[in-house]
């Protein structure tokens, strides 16, 4: 997602400047073109020597340093960028920003840009809460520049509260979304993840191997393009994508009550959810005790919340998954129609990388118009990527008018 981006690191003077040490080597593994701009109170906590070994460019902290020869510094730095990322940010710089101060390299810098500006702010609670610098950061914000909150925790003073720099994982998130095209704003989208769990007795229970990773990679991705998301999750160990709305469910028949109540002001409706098929009809309200002879457990179905939305769909579009052993193609274009999905994404999941419990997919996308476009071996954050993309897709040629017509099978 960074591949080739040119992100700029400013680097103030604050404790967390260890951090963005850290910082930047997610920002290179992630592919991402690099630059470290330091001010000179950032140097008393950690040298510049660190930044250009993980950068491998030259670290830029004097105002009247020239680039490429006769190149100057803070303008030809200025213009290369496609996001400033400020971690930490102090409250001098906030402040100076705020009032239009430029009297280093690092301030002039940002007054000669048009790039966006990430700014994560790090400092003493009583710092963050001061008036003034609330009134800073309001400011900046007004004026569209882009902030990731400080997390509350215990700070170098001792002291605990807001204040600490976010956390490394949010803050490339947010550098991310900034950079990814907004083509979804507006959108309402629904996202359906992770497995269901139906009780046996208050210890065990039915489920399934799915992880969410695929419902939560869509998220996330919904969201990154400017969408309103909400996430319907079952058990999940996985973090709770940055900025979307969450609602954790465990069972079946919870799931359907949280997608119902969410379905009318859904645009958009992603079912990657592994709902299971049965429930017990009765489960035990004590431990079921092991003895002699075989143990005979009741079943019934859950209902079928994909179909359910199908008939109710009106102008949204419906997404499902069909998660296969066998006959992979005949199964999903016999769902996407049974349940009037607008596509499919199908998978066999007996294949390596594809599936439950891996980070990589291999699927299969279908639509009523009769195409199938076959994805290879990928992340499924690039599947996400792909799923969202036909979205946008769709929505267009609906507004072009396009005749549907269905798969013979």
């Amino acid at each position: 997602m960074l591949t080739n981006k040119k992100v700029v690191l400013c680097v103030t003077g604050g404790i967390a400047a260890y951090k963005s040490a850290e910082l930047l080597r997610n920002i290179v593994k992630l592919e991402g073109l690099s630059r470290v701009i330091m001010t000179k109170s950032s140097q008393e906590f950690i040298t510049p020597l660190t930044f250009q070994t993980l950068s491998g460019n030259k670290v830029v902290a004097e105002l009247f340093s020239l680039l490429e020869e006769s190149k100057i510094g803070h303008i030809t730095i200025a213009e290369w960028a496609d996001i400033f990322v400020i971690a930490p940010a102090t409250a001098n710089i906030i402040g100076k920003m705020a009032n239009g101060i430029a009297d280093e390299f690092l301030s002039t810098t940002l007054m000669a840009t048009t790039a966006p500006v990430l700014i994560a702010p790090a400092m003493n609670t009583n710092m963050y809460e001061n008036p003034v610098v609330q009134r800073n950061i309001n400011d900046l914000k007004s004026l569209g520049y882009h902030f990731v909150e400080p997390a509350c925790g215990e700070l170098a003073c001792g002291r605990g509260g807001a204040g600490r720099l976010a956390e490394i994982s949010e803050i490339i998130e947010e550098i991310k979304s900034i950079l990814t095209k907004k083509d979804l704003l507006g959108e309402q989208i629904l996202v359906t993840a992770g497995p269901t769990a139906e009780s046996i007795d208050p210890i065990r229970f039915i489920t399934n191997r799915s992880t969410g990773k695929m419902g939560y990679a869509v998220a996330q991705a919904a969201r990154r393009r400017g969408a309103q998301v909400t996430l319907i999750s079952g058990p999940s160990t996985l973090p709770v994508p940055l900025g979307v709305k969450f609602l954790p469910v465990r069972t079946a028949s919870e799931m359907r009550t949280a997608v119902l109540d969410s379905l009318e002001r859904s645009t958009v409706v992603i079912k990657a959810a592994a709902v299971g098929d049965y429930m017990f009809k009765n489960a035990h309200s004590q431990k079921i005790k092991r003895e002699k002879g075989n143990l005979t457990l009741d079943l019934e179905s859950t209902s079928d919340i994909v179909a359910e939305i199908g008939k109710r769909k009106g102008k949204r579009i419906l997404v499902g998954f069909a998660a296969e052993t066998n006959d992979l193609l005949n199964n999903a274009k016999k769902k996407m129609l049974d349940k009037n999905l607008d596509f499919i994404v199908a998978n066999n999941v007996c294949m390596e990388g594809a599936g439950f419990e891996c980070d990589t997919n291999i699927v299969q996308i279908l639509d009523r118009q009769g195409n199938a476009e076959s994805l290879p071996l990928m992340s499924k954050e690039d599947v996400a990527e792909k799923i969202l993309d036909k979205v946008v897709n769709i929505k267009a040629g609906k507004e072009e008018g396009l005749n549907e017509k269905v798969w013979e099978i």
